[in-house]
């Protein structure tokens, strides 16, 4: 996914809307995320899949892939850590 400015978006919309073909592109203001400009064809693959509930066992090899990694990469947001008393030791 690729970065950019608003200043920079609006001075190069067709130089980012071309890049938004091929991946991503975040829009930021004040340096913090706040659009996202993607191709159709991407949009319309999240909303096709925005309710599609699968088993793990029906995803292809690569989209296990690509759910393990996103998982690994994941962190909690900073609000979860009140839940952290929940969780236990296990003593071996």
């Amino acid at each position: 996914m690729s970065f950019v400015s608003a200043k920079d978006f609006q001075r190069h919309p067709g130089r980012y809307q071309r890049l938004a073909q091929a991946t991503p592109v975040t829009i930021t203001n004040h340096g913090e995320p706040s659009l996202v400009l993607m191709s159709m064809r991407e949009y319309e693959r999240l909303r096709r899949r925005d309710r599609l509930v699968l088993a793990v066992d029906e995803l292809s090899a690569a989209e296990a892939d690509d759910l393990l990694a996103a998982l690994k990469e994941s962190a909690p947001a900073p609000e979860a850590a009140k839940f952290n008393k929940e969780l236990v030791e296990r003593k071996a």
